[in-house]
């Protein structure tokens, strides 16, 4: 246990075996990238302190090594480039295993009658199964007949584990499957807004769609999915109308920023709706390209789309003292703490001397007391330390307290 729980820390850090034993030799520990090798495979056994200075090169506590995950992930989907690596792949696979882990747990605690509404996967054999398992899902969700606000925060409350992966390489776009009865999805949060919402919904897609032909294309029928979650048809018809000569950009990016759908995408769904027709879509297609607007739109959905559950439910549970701040550092959750205000005076505040060494708060308070010594204090009685005495207050509260 203790050998992939190291691997996952140095996966997660973005390591080799050689990497971190050059971390280790730089503050002093020597150790080969053969004898990590042997920890990982746990064909040999680490000691106290190769964990502790192993845990501060990773940029992980120490106690990361000895937790062993309750729960495992079976993944549906990975898109990512080819050239995105087995180890990032894996480093990906670890971080989602330990925050969905996690968020499960804490979702049992603090809403144990809920769960997660997502519908059983459908068998869908063709586009027209895609919609209608996207109404599914929209009618489940109970949304309505309007555009989704916020995909991703909808989405976690209805119970959809949604984890950000930082990476701004460009290479990796989504990744879910099934922890349990709980769905998991991971989205790279690098990604533009627009980009994020349908990279969730192409991963919702997958985890309610079954395609028992291995002739069917499961990537264009999650897309498919997404498009029509994002935009049901009958929106599109409304907006859109049911045939069209042609589109015209300036009305196609008022629709993005309204259903945080991209223009490229919109594109697509009115050929997809027969709206257009297949020629009108490829010249369109071309103008997209000359304009450089496969990168970088002209126009940007200004949606939040960053899931924010896990964080809310941290917060609330350090707050409450259900779990120690030290529990949450084991998977880099960040807990939200007021900065002091800074003083004005020249006096020293008790975050001051907080912030001190040792020794050095323990010389300013012994000062403190010499000076003191020679002070003359005013002994106050107890009623004096109001302005207005009140005696019938004093009685009546006296009373009470009989």
């Amino acid at each position: 246990m203790i050998g992939a729980r190291l691997k996952q820390a140095r996966l997660l850090a973005g390591m080799t075996q050689r990497e971190l034993a050059s971390g280790l030799g730089e503050i002093g520990f020597k150790i080969t990238a053969a004898a990590i090798s042997k920890y990982e495979k746990e064909k040999s056994y680490p000691t106290a302190q190769f964990m502790l200075l192993a845990s501060s090169v990773l940029n992980v506590p120490s106690s990361y090594f000895v937790h062993e995950p309750q729960t495992e992930i079976q993944w549906t989907a990975f898109r990512r480039h080819s050239n995105f690596g087995k180890n990032r792949q894996e480093a990906v696979k670890a971080y989602a295993s330990d925050l969905a882990e996690l968020q499960m747990e804490l979702h049992s605690l603090f809403h144990p009658d809920s769960s997660p509404g997502l519908p059983e996967p459908a068998n869908v054999i063709d586009v027209a199964d895609a919609e209608a398992v996207a109404a599914r899902v929209r009618s489940l969700w109970d949304v309505g007949n309007r555009p989704l606000d916020n995909l991703v925060q909808t989405a976690e409350d209805r119970g959809v584990i949604v984890i950000g992966w930082d990476d701004d390489s460009g290479k990796f776009d989504g990744l879910s499957g099934w922890c349990g009865e709980y769905p998991v999805t991971v989205i790279n949060v690098k990604r533009s807004a627009d980009r994020k919402r349908f990279n969730l919904a192409h991963e919702i897609g997958h985890l309610v769609m079954a395609t028992a032909d291995s002739s069917v294309d499961d990537e264009s029928l999650a897309h498919r999915f997404a498009a029509a979650l994002i935009v049901p048809d009958e929106h599109a018809y409304r907006e859109l109308g049911r045939e069209r000569r042609r589109l015209d950009w300036g009305e196609l990016m008022m629709l993005k920023r309204k259903y945080g759908l991209s223009m490229a995408a919109w594109v697509r769904r009115a050929r997809d709706l027969n709206i257009i027709s297949e020629n009108h879509y490829e010249a369109l297609n071309i103008e997209i390209s000359s304009f450089g607007w496969r990168t970088c739109e002209p126009v940007e959905y200004l949606g939040d789309e960053e899931p924010l559950l896990l964080k809310q439910m941290i917060q609330r549970a350090v707050t409450e003292g259900l779990v120690s701040p030290d529990r949450m550092t084991r998977i880099g959750a960040e807990i939200w703490e007021p900065d002091p205000e800074p003083s004005e005076s020249e006096h020293l505040t008790v975050h001051d001397l907080l912030e001190m060494p040792e020794d050095e708060r323990n010389a300013v308070m012994e000062r403190a007391f010499e000076l003191a010594a020679d002070e003359d204090f005013e002994i106050f009685e107890a009623n004096e330390i109001f302005d207005d005495y009140d005696e019938e207050f004093d009685a009546a509260t006296t009373e009470t307290s009989k």
